[in-house]
């Protein structure tokens, strides 16, 4: 981004997403973020089979550790929006990683299972939720229009950290039991808090430069003639009741807008995801355990996972830069439409998959599907509710996301521990991922679609409140110029330039007043001007 120097007299770069520079590490922090979020709840299921005999537990029991961590990682979406919004997105993902840490450390210790749903459950998971949500509202502040490939390759990390996660804990299983590798675990994901502390935020830092740079003019103006200090301490008595008038909008901010529910997109979105993840989650959960027990070894069972890893990889980032082309990112629900189905036809070809080979190629395909639905689901819910909203939005959707997650995988690994039938429950989660995916193409199409062709165009006016974030942050950026080229008058000590500068503001007042600026007519002083610009801008920013 160009800033310029305050020294030179110019103001700083207008407050916009860079689309680069500092945003290039945002995303790796966003990347090993959501490789911890997502994989972490797999990753674990290669301790079940060694939980099952420590504990005496049965599938369903095992399977509630992840389920609880994913439950926490979305059901928490409403307090992490509202944490996010009072506190910050650094501050917030510093004590999520802190959290998360203690969790997987204290799990270490447990003597029994609610013990473990308490600490690897409840704090882990809890703890990756105030890590991830604000990890992708950072993202969506640097980027906009390379948001589709920046969720791409944020969400790579996912299939990264699974591939690396699951040899790695049964490497750990077996030299150092499943406490030692809970432990070790537990040391990894204080890395949450290094990508915490990158979180940089990008509004505060441009608007701090901008007032520091407009003190600095309003400074110069003061100090050269004494005869001036007067007109100076009206100038900055105006920018303070301006700026005043900026923050009084901020006290007042939502902290969970609960407005996006009018949004028929967002309620047909929220609708398809819960579905969806029903049976999402499911295989690659039980994959593991559905390999061992058809007689694969526990090593080449725990690298199924990373097949699906490896494949994932490549499909998410693949996916966002297909999204991001300029014929494609207006039906971007579509895609993401087609990547379910893709996904759950995989699930329900492959449910009678017995062998080894026939997992591999499960995986491959699986892979695949699961990458572009991983690559997609977050960049429709940003196009559907826009930036502003997204805060609140994700939280809310999480919520209810959270109910699908404590029903599907405990409820699939409770119906393993009665039919000793995986079949059933590849057919089942297909079925429930299939339906999302038509839910989500048909009401688009016909309430959507049609919805736009009736709606009149939308009016572009910035009064309205449809204006960007750029375009905001650009006209506060021109009225802050504005009123430092109103006030900025070379320093002499002649009368004349006095006398110059009263004429001149007579005339500009007389100009306003003609033009219907709402300016009353003044007397040839120079504060009547000052004061008059100082109204106009509060007038302009109470829009």
């Amino acid at each position: 981004m160009g800033r310029a120097d305050p020294e030179e007299g110019h103001l700083p770069a207008p407050v916009k997403p860079p689309d680069g520079g500092w945003g290039w590490i945002v995303l790796f922090g966003c990347f090993v973020i959501t490789g911890f979020s997502y994989a972490f709840p797999k990753a674990v299921s290669v301790y079940f089979k060694e939980l099952m005999k420590d504990f005496h537990v049965g599938y369903s029991d095992t399977a509630w550790i992840s389920s609880i961590m994913l439950a926490m990682l979305y059901g928490t979406g409403p307090v992490c929006s509202i944490m996010v919004n009072q506190f910050g997105c650094r501050p917030v993902m510093l004590i999520g990683g802190l959290l998360a840490s203690s969790g997987m450390i204290l799990a270490s210790f447990t003597t029994n299972i609610i013990e473990l749903y308490l600490t690897a459950g409840v704090l882990t998971g809890l703890g990756m939720a105030l890590n991830f949500q604000p990890s992708l509202i950072m993202l969506g502040t640097y980027f906009d229009k390379r948001r589709p490939l920046a969720n791409g390759l944020a969400a790579a990390g996912s299939p990264v950290f699974l591939s690396s996660l699951s040899p790695l804990g049964q490497v750990l299983l077996e030299k150092f039991g499943w406490r030692g590798g809970f432990l070790i675990m537990g040391g990894l994901l204080l890395n949450c808090c290094t990508c915490g502390a990158v979180m940089r935020p990008l509004d505060m830092g441009m608007k701090r430069k901008m007032e520091k740079a407009q003190d600095k003019y309003e400074a110069k103006e003061m100090l050269p003639i004494g005869g001036k200090s007067e007109e100076g301490i009206s100038t900055a008595d105006g920018t303070k009741k301006a700026k005043k008038a900026k923050k009084k909008p901020k006290k007042g901010k939502k902290l969970l807008d609960f407005s996006i529910f009018s949004n028929r997109g967002f309620i047909i979105y929220t609708i398809s995801k819960f579905i969806l993840v029903l049976g999402l989650f499911v295989p690659p959960i039980l994959l593991v355990n559905y390999a061992k027990d058809t007689g694969v070894p526990d090593t080449e069972a725990a690298f199924l996972l990373s097949i699906i890893g490896f494949i994932d990889i490549f499909a998410r980032p693949a996916c966002g830069m297909v999204a991001g082309l300029k014929w494609v990112r207006p039906h971007v629900a579509y895609l993401f439409s087609f990547a379910m189905l893709f996904n759950g036809l995989t699930d329900i070809c492959s449910a009678r998959a017995s062998n080894y080979t026939g997992l591999v190629i499960f995986c491959v395909f699986f892979g695949i599907s699961y990458g572009m639905v991983g690559a997609l689901q977050f960049e429709v819910l940003m196009a559907i509710v826009g930036s502003q909203k997204f805060s609140s939005a994700i939280g809310l959707v999480l919520l209810i996301e959270a109910f699908a997650v404590l029903i599907g995988p405990p409820s699939a690994g409770r119906l393993v521990d009665a039919l000793k039938n995986y079949e059933v429950i590849f057919y089942l989660a297909g079925s429930e991922v299939v339906l999302s995916a038509l839910f989500l193409a048909m009401a688009t199409y016909c309430c959507l679609n049609r919805g736009k062709k009736k709606e009149p165009p939308p009016e572009k006016n910035l009064s309205a409140g449809g204006g960007s974030d750029t375009e905001e942050a650009e006209s506060d950026v021109q009225e802050a110029e504005e009123h430092s080229s109103d006030n900025h008058q070379p320093a002499h000590s002649t009368d004349n330039t006095v006398v110059a500068a009263s004429e001149e503001a007579n005339h500009v007042s007389e100009e306003q007043s003609g033009e219907g600026g709402g300016c009353p007519e003044g007397d040839g002083e120079v504060l009547a001007r000052d004061s008059c610009n100082a109204d106009q801008m509060v007038e302009r920013d109470s829009f």
